[in-house]
């Protein structure tokens, strides 16, 4: 932490800290730069293959495990990330993130065979465990009464970078001519930035209660608190089965999309458009659900994207024109922006205050566990069915978790 910037106190009471607005802008361009990465490993990494030499009927299966690859190292650092960042400094925790990001980037670039693309997207999980870092933080400096808008907003973030990822890799490939590999070592470029705009740009916010001990047991200890906390652990699953829906599909976009255009020039800004364009119009709508949630209620806005959610994933891969695909991913897009925003508000003002940051920064977990299981199975299935086949499981998954929440899911208040 730099001398210019002292550690600020987190704010007790509902008015928020002064510099809140900062603190969500910084952490808000920062989750979006991470997205629009990631989307583009996610939406070129089966034309990436191919320019490697893979053969396309390898490619299905290969597209599955790679993107399992993600995750599998940074799962089990995610508790260490949390108490870290409370016990010693978030910024530090959260600005490592954008530069280890940039490593990996540029390692994807560099990759000529399958075998070391594997390695690059193993590192992913060194830069992981900054997101929930950041909702801890905007949660503790943000007044109570906008705790669902500003969350909402902050998690529009990450689909806006899904979104604008795929369509500056479009622009860079068809528009301007440049390889895959360019693209990424733009991507570099960009997180190197916000790893700067982070440790200049904003001030440290500490938790409201600090922990104390050692970094392990501390660990543990959050990582016991979350499991043994019934309400926690259904909110949880919920999120968890939410992504495992995306995750199922969403590394097979590019495949549906493959399918209707063909191989070839254009394929990039196809891509570009459906999990791009039509994405960032559904992410750009999402936070409107944080603020009818603040006004009726988490729950019932959760469900009823969830509904609508899995009615769009339905509609994938019945799609047969690029325009319909792009409508029922912007419509999935939205739906899925909103279930995140409304778990992390549920999460924001149903813990105590004592366990608040502790569970915050553990929030990803079930995305990591649901990016792990989610491609294994997609990939599992569309090695069966082909690439239709996980957006038809994805929407079973999608609407099962709408009707557990409905039946299921009830209210604890904590202010």
């Amino acid at each position: 932490m730099s001398a210019q910037q002292p550690t600020m106190p987190a704010p007790h009471g509902s008015a928020g800290r002064e510099d809140w607005r900062r603190v969500v802008t910084v952490f808000w361009i920062t989750s979006m730069v991470e997205g629009l990465g990631v989307s583009q490993v996610f939406s070129f990494l089966a034309p990436y293959l191919r320019e490697m030499g893979v053969p396309d009927a390898d490619r299905v299966p290969f597209v599955g495990l790679f993107s399992a690859l993600i995750f599998i190292v940074g799962m089990p650092l995610v508790p260490l990330w949390g108490v870290w960042a409370d016990k010693y400094s978030r910024k530090a925790v959260i600005a490592r993130s954008c530069f280890v990001e940039a490593v990996v980037f540029v390692c994807v670039a560099l990759s000529r065979e399958p075998w070391q693309l594997a390695v690059s997207l193993l590192l992913i999980g060194f830069q992981l465990g900054n997101t929930g870092v950041m909702l801890a933080a905007i949660r503790d400096v943000v007044p109570r009464a906008r705790i669902g808008t500003m969350i909402a907003l902050f998690g529009a973030s990450g689909p806006i970078g899904f979104a604008v990822g795929p369509v500056l890799g479009g622009y860079l490939v068809d528009g301007l001519g440049l390889t895959l590999s360019a693209m990424f070592w733009v991507s570099a470029g960009l997180s190197v930035t916000t790893g700067a705009l982070v440790w200049f740009g904003s001030r440290e916010v500490r938790p409201e209660v600090i922990p104390e001990g050692r970094v392990l047991p501390l660990a543990f200890g959050a990582l016991r608190g979350v499991l043994s906390d019934p309400t926690v652990l259904r909110i949880f699953a919920i999120y968890g089965v939410a992504f495992l829906a995306s995750q199922m599909s969403r590394p097979y976009q590019a495949l549906i999309v493959e399918q209707i255009v063909g191989a070839g020039p254009g394929l990039a800004s196809s891509i570009g458009f459906v999990a791009g364009t039509a994405a960032l119009v559904g992410a750009v709508t999402s936070p409107f659900g944080g603020v009818v949630g603040d006004r009726i209620g988490f729950r019932p806005v959760l469900i009823g994207a969830m509904l609508v959610g899995g009615l769009a994933l339905v509609a994938v891969p019945l799609a047969a024109a690029v325009p319909v695909l792009a409508l029922a991913v912007l419509v999935f897009t939205a739906c899925n922006g909103i279930v995140g925003a409304m778990v992390f508000s549920l999460l924001a003002t149903e813990v105590p205050a004592e366990r608040r940051s502790q569970t915050l920064n553990l929030v990803y977990l079930p995305l990591y566990a649901a990016g792990i299981l989610g491609p294994a199975v997609g990939g599992t299935i569309a090695g069966i069915t082909g690439p239709s086949g996980p957006f038809w499981a994805a929407a079973a998954v999608f609407l099962a978790g709408a009707a557990v929440v409905a039946l299921r899911v009830r209210a604890r208040r904590v202010d």
